[in-house]
């Protein structure tokens, strides 16, 4: 099986800490030059050195914050003008929790550019770039929720739908040029993120977290969260050229928590 990633690109969003950071990792273990993109510099700084050099991989990283789509759109095309681009991944912290009834405009708002918009200027930047190099693959990182609805996160459930359906379209259109656009779809994994939704959680029912996780644990087959680097194994398999003709799809990697085929 060929999961060698030598010589190709990749820009990863989100990635100086959990699951961006992990999937870095494992693409970087896999020989690509891998370039993190977020907000935080110092945070970046960190994250790099992180990064697997044993192949003599180049590693590097962008400034620019999700909530500012022309900020990113900017900062991805001056680095594409430099440096081809092979594969994205799209990673986005979610919105708050909150019931749909209670959630404003503005909070549908800024998700869906955070999320949709921002994933449309970094696909529209790197694509050109892949087509030449009839190589390609945009993964998305998106949630669960777009197959069952996850209570209290109305606003995050809702705009990875549309995520979902923008990356399918995709999909269908760019395919014939070497190009797989695919969802990793994350169940409870242990990150701050699932840390802040336990805490919320059982500030809410007044009870110890203890009681949330075991609650939450219970109700996945395999009894226990994941872990990012699991996911990220998932997302380096659809980087690499062994995933040439997986294409369209979204994969839970939920320990097989969602409950549908």
């Amino acid at each position: 099986m060929n999961l060698s990633l030598e010589g190709r690109n990749a820009v990863i969003c989100g990635s100086t800490q959990g699951i961006g950071l992990a999937i870095a990792e494992e693409l970087a273990l896999l020989g690509a030059n891998c370039t993190l993109l977020a907000r935080n510099e110092e945070a970046l700084k960190t994250a790099v050195k992180k990064l697997d050099i044993a192949l003599r991989q180049q590693h590097g990283y962008l400034v620019a914050n999700f909530s500012k789509p022309e900020q990113v759109k900017q900062v991805i095309g001056q680095h594409v003008q430099q440096q081809p681009v092979h594969i994205l991944v799209n990673n986005t912290g979610g919105p708050p929790p909150g019931s749909v009834l209670d959630a404003t405009e503005e909070a549908f708002l800024q998700a869906f550019n955070q999320h949709l918009i921002v994933n449309q200027l970094l696909a529209q930047a790197v694509i050109p770039s892949m087509k030449q190099a009839a190589y390609g693959r945009i993964i998305n990182v998106i949630s669960t929720s777009i197959r069952i609805p996850i209570t209290n996160l109305a606003v995050s459930g809702t705009v990875r739908g549309a995520v979902a359906m923008w990356s399918k379209v995709l999909a269908n259109e760019v395919g014939q040029f070497n190009i797989t656009v695919n969802n990793i779809l994350p169940g409870l994994t242990k990150t701050q993120r699932l840390n802040s939704l336990i805490q919320n959680n059982a500030e809410k029912r007044n009870v110890s977290t203890d009681v949330i996780e075991q609650e939450m644990e219970s109700e996945i087959p395999m009894k226990r969260f994941g872990e990012a680097v699991e996911l990220a194994a998932v997302a380096a398999f659809l980087a690499s050229p062994a995933a040439s003709y997986v294409n369209g799809v979204s994969i839970p990697v939920d320990g097989g928590k969602t409950g549908t085929l």
